[in-house]
């Protein structure tokens, strides 16, 4: 972690209502999801249950009250059913260590269903602000975390 960094946390979360969409070329999908106010975890764990509606991602901020734009999310995952694709990224905002901003994935489509290691790294030019590794498993093996956000019934 860069010792830019002053606020840090990772964890599990539920899909938000009201998201606004924006253009990220560089994702399967073409789009990301933007949140005005940061989720609350429903878990502090890396360990993530493949359920549609589920996403993991950082809180994070920067030393001092400004944050920092123009932020690189690259994702590295196992291969996505049909495409074969194993990394993404898009343009994200890091908060300050006293607003920290949220950065997240969420599994929105089948084919993320990739059950393995997955990467979040933030960086700005070829300066890496953090690196958070989490695991997506059955959600058999989390079945607590699976049905947190109600949304277990989508992947039968």
């Amino acid at each position: 972690m860069s010792p830019m960094i002053g606020h840090l946390e990772a964890g599990v979360l539920c899909a938000q209502d009201g998201m606004v969409v924006r253009d990220a070329p560089d994702t399967v999908a073409g789009t990301t999801h933007v949140v005005e106010q940061a989720p609350d975890f429903i878990s502090m764990g890396r360990a993530v249950p493949a359920v549609l509606g589920v996403g993991f991602g950082v809180k994070s901020g920067v030393l001092g009250d400004i944050g920092v734009d123009g932020v690189t999310m690259t994702l590295t995952h196992p291969a996505f059913e049909g495409t074969g694709a194993t990394e993404q990224s898009f343009v994200t905002r890091v908060g300050s260590e006293n607003a920290p901003g949220v950065t997240f994935y969420q599994f929105d489509y089948r084919y993320e269903l990739a059950l393995g290691d997955w990467t979040m790294t933030a960086s700005v030019g070829s300066t890496i602000l953090y690196e958070i590794h989490f695991t997506v498993v059955p959600p058999s093996a989390l079945p607590e975390l699976a049905e947190a956000c109600n949304y277990l019934d989508l992947i039968g």
